[in-house]
């Protein structure tokens, strides 16, 4: 059995171009894994090995990839930093014990990193800093360890400083030994050499130093008392309190470097090991029920304990469908029969690989604390819980979020329809924020996103890898329905003309529920004018009607819908007639409950150099936006706005013009909110427009 305590399950992420999959590339040089290093700008990155990440030098899926540094296996995810794709950092971050926040010198917190650390926080899980880029202009290893505790609210633990700044930046020193490692020109990350602190920054390091040991030691009450009175604790105390404090997250070890020009690599590697927990320090995944409630079981990380893993992640190849598992208590061998606990059926398995990037070693075994691929798994999904037919259980699942944007899109020949049918079939199930849908009546196929350029990759996907040539029609926005009175109503179904009649009496209110809160069924009904029985009849009534407003038929959110009295005849009334009388009554009352059309507001971070601010700001303000927070950093000025996303299609053209070419942004989903009335209106007609051209 493999020894869990050298067991390293890691991610790395940061926002987009901060240098995560170029960090990747250097550990596995350094490991030994790969001996000729791919550059993200050449498109040869390893885990960048999809066409559309090579040209474009973006991360899009998350790689798996396994290594060894000093006898500990390090399982290491890439994860994608844009925003469209940070689906992929949350389910990666559902299967890690620690990772790697990756922070660019000059840029340094960026918006997409408080994205991701909000994640890896939700998540619990442990982290070390990586402020890479320092041979960049404008790096400033200090500014950025307080833009992470001014603007993400953590806890950076200097553990280096830097030697020499921008095109001077050496090497660092290592706060706890005193020792500066000092890279030569050569790019190889070997060729360094271990000296005495310089004389320059003698002072600066015993400072930083003891700030160090004293955050430290808060983890140890004896050895602060100790130390307090002048006795310094031992190398082996100190890293044992810092692996305990970075455990707990009260904070994270932070390390600089540039990984392109391979400085520093080697002494995150060295942190992972020291500080970052083995599989079994980390608080077991919980145990829920069918319905996703949590038992108050855990599945403790243990080879004794029976099967329990889940798959994080589907991913089809030329090889095949592989479907990604992080086991997380007892093994797993080929030809074993296991069951995917939310379908109830089970498989057999047949080959288990151990991936690096879009490579693979077979392998006959595994255990608790891997994480590996299955090839050809039939019915399983991301979120799915794999576990001995014996002893079935279920893991916590994961929350997707809905798209906000969809696009049509027709094939422009007949024969890709049925390609494009199998070929979609395979994405959905890589991607749980991607949805398809066709249009009964226009026989359009709608995809649905996170955003134009998760739907603008699709469409390549689709175009490229599968070969379907697509006509691809104008983004849509996801507008949804909502009212804004509360109504007190009756409603009657009755149908009493030859055989068994129906009757079914309903009083209710209907009335705006919290935002979030979709749709809320309640009775208060009491002395038996509405049977209990007939109670889920009625609410099923009411709730299939929420998938089609009144207004422009757009799906109702924040409904609450309370029974309080009826009748019932003791032979006519069934549930199917309750059901009906739901029905009537949503198609009665809506209309009466002043309905509302909401829109997607989207949370947009935009970075403009300074002389531009002026223009960004208004461009945003003539976009119905409303300004949050203003930050100026070194290069240029923040702008944080809610903007609704019906304004912001094609936005990054606009920027680049505005800020000729250096302006960035980036979105996510926020909030539903009214829409004004004369975009309401115009709305309202284009749908009506729409159902009548059909």
């Amino acid at each position: 059995m493999a020894d869990l305590s050298k067991y390293r399950n890691i991610g790395i992420f940061a926002h987009v171009d901060a240098g995560k999959t170029t960090t990747t590339e250097r550990i596995l040089k350094l490991t030994g894994k790969i001996h000729k290093t791919g550059e993200v700008h050449d498109g040869a990155a390893t885990t960048d090995f999809m066409e559309q990440e090579q040209e474009r030098g973006i991360t899009i899926q998350s790689a798996a990839t396994t290594c060894y540094w000093k006898d500990h296996r390090m399982n290491i995810i890439d994860t994608p930093g844009h925003v469209d794709f940070t689906i992929e950092v949350y389910r990666s971050l559902k299967v890690l014990d620690g990772g790697v926040g990756v922070f660019c010198g000059s840029g340094g917190v960026e918006p997409q990193s408080e994205t991701n650390w909000r994640y890896a926080n939700e998540s619990e899980v442990a982290r070390i800093i990586f402020v890479n880029k320092l041979d960049r202009m404008g790096a400033d290893f200090l500014r950025v360890v307080g833009q992470v505790e001014k603007v993400l609210g953590a806890n950076p633990l200097v553990m280096v400083l830097p030697i020499g700044v921008e095109e001077d930046f050496v090497g660092v020193v290592d706060l706890l030994t005193r020792k500066a490692y000092i890279w030569d020109d050569s790019g190889l990350p070997e060729n360094f050499e271990v000296q005495d602190v310089p004389a320059d920054m003698v002072d600066q390091v015993e400072e930083y130093r003891e700030k160090l040991i004293e955050m430290a030691l808060e983890q140890d009450d004896d050895l602060m008392e100790k130390y307090l009175e002048g006795e310094e604790p031992s190398m082996e105390n100190i890293k044992r309190c810092i692996r305990k404090g970075t455990i707990a997250l009260d904070f994270f070890p932070t390390y600089c470097g540039s990984a392109f020009k391979n400085k520093g690599v080697q002494i995150i590697l060295d942190a992972v090991v020291d500080y970052l927990p083995n599989p079994t320090e980390v608080k077991p995944q919980p145990l829920t029920d069918e319905e996703g409630i949590e038992t108050g079981k855990f599945a403790t990380v243990t080879t004794d304990a029976s099967l329990k893993a889940l798959a994080f992640k589907i991913m089809d190849d030329r090889f095949g469908a592989l479907t990604f598992i992080r086991i997380y208590s007892g093994e797993l061998k080929r030809g074993m029969s296991i069951l995917n606990s939310f379908t109830g059926k089970t498989e057999r398995i047949g080959r288990m690989v151990e991936m690096h990037a879009d490579d693979r070693n077979e392998i006959e075994s595994a255990q608790a604390g891997d994480i590996i691929a299955i090839v050809g798994m039939k019915n399983v999904q991301t979120g799915h819980t794999l576990c001995d037919p014996k002893d079935p259980v279920t893991l916590e699942p994961m929350v997707f979020p809905e798209p906000v944007i969809s696009i049509a899109v027709t094939p422009k020949d007949k024969g890709g329809s049925e390609k494009m049918g199998i070929a979609i079939g395979k994405m959905i199930a890589e991607d749980p924020s991607f949805h398809v849908e066709s249009d009964e009546e226009t026989g359009d196929t709608i995809l649905k996103g996170m955003g134009e350029l998760h739907l603008d990759i699709k469409v390549d996907i689709l175009k490229r890898t599968y070969g379907v040539e697509l006509e691809v029609g104008q983004p849509q926005v996801a507008y949804r329905e909502t009212i804004t009175k509360e109504v007190e109503d009756s409603y009657t179904h009755k149908k009493q003309s030859g055989g068994s009649g129906q009757f079914g009496k309903i009083d209710y209110r209907i009335k705006p529920g919290e935002p979030g809160t979709g749709f809320v069924f309640s009775s208060t009904v009491v002395g038996g004018n509405v049977p209990k029985e007939f109670f889920p009849a009625v609410e099923k009534g009411f709730k299939s009607m929420m998938g089609e407003g009144v207004l422009a038929g757009f799906p109702v959110l924040d409904v609450e819908v309370q029974l309080y009295d009826g009748g019932y005849h003791a032979v006519d009334s069934s549930a199917v007639a309750f059901e009906i009388a739901a029905k009537g009554a949503f198609r009665q009352s809506i209309p009466k409950a002043g309905p509302q059309l909401i829109e997607p507001i989207m949370k947009v971070d935009v970075f403009t150099p300074d002389d531009h601010v002026g223009d960004v700001i208004g461009d945003l303000n003539r976009r119905r936006g409303m300004i949050k927070d203003q930050m100026a950093g070194v290069t240029g000025v923040r702008v944080k706005a809610d903007i609704p996303l019906a304004e912001m299609f094609g936005y990054i053209g606009t920027l680049r013009t505005m800020t000729s070419g250096r302006g960035q942004f980036s979105m996510e989903f926020s909030h539903y909110l009214p829409c004004p009335n004369s975009v309401s209106e115009k709305v309202v007609a284009e749908e009506k427009e729409k159902k009548a051209a059909k």
